[in-house]
């Protein structure tokens, strides 16, 4: 029986492999994608956030990762990503063409900014919201986060 040392209780990041070059490998995270992901799709005309259901926010609260909220990103097995993002969409928007929109964007921004193709991106609509309600949450994040 061979001592190594136990590596499976170690907290990895992870991380996509680009083809090596003579240089050294390219690895992008997957919180690097996911940042990519909320900020296209906040792009969009008709978004009001991305992830802002109740748990994403309760987890953004205690959370450093805030810029995942809302977003998965996983490969699958040739390496393209396969992405879920979980929206808020404004009232009063035809909803599966902002969703449409959305998927746009975000393969658009992803195969340009990392030179790797997008298999798949499901865009799950979490609830739609108003104007008054933005202001209500804006106000809500405030007392929240301003603890002085």
């Amino acid at each position: 029986m061979s001592k190594e040392p136990d590596n499976h209780n170690e907290s990895t990041i992870p991380t996509l492999s680009e083809d090596s070059n003579t240089l050294g490998d390219i690895r992008i995270n997957h919180s690097v994608v996911a940042s990519i992901v909320r900020l296209a799709a906040l792009e969009v005309a008709g978004v009001a956030a991305v992830g802002g259901g109740f748990v994403d926010g309760i987890a953004e609260i205690f959370s450093k990762k805030g810029d995942e909220r809302g977003v998965r990103v996983e490969e699958d097995e040739v390496g393209d990503y396969r992405i879920e993002i979980r929206v808020i969409l404004r009232f009063g928007v035809e909803l599966a063409a902002v969703g449409g929109e959305i998927q746009q964007r975000v393969a658009k921004q992803i195969e340009k900014m990392t030179s790797k193709n997008v298999a798949r991106i499901n865009v799950i609509i979490d609830g739609v919201r108003t104007e008054d309600e933005k202001v209500k949450e804006d106000r809500w994040d405030d007392d929240v986060h301003n603890t002085d």
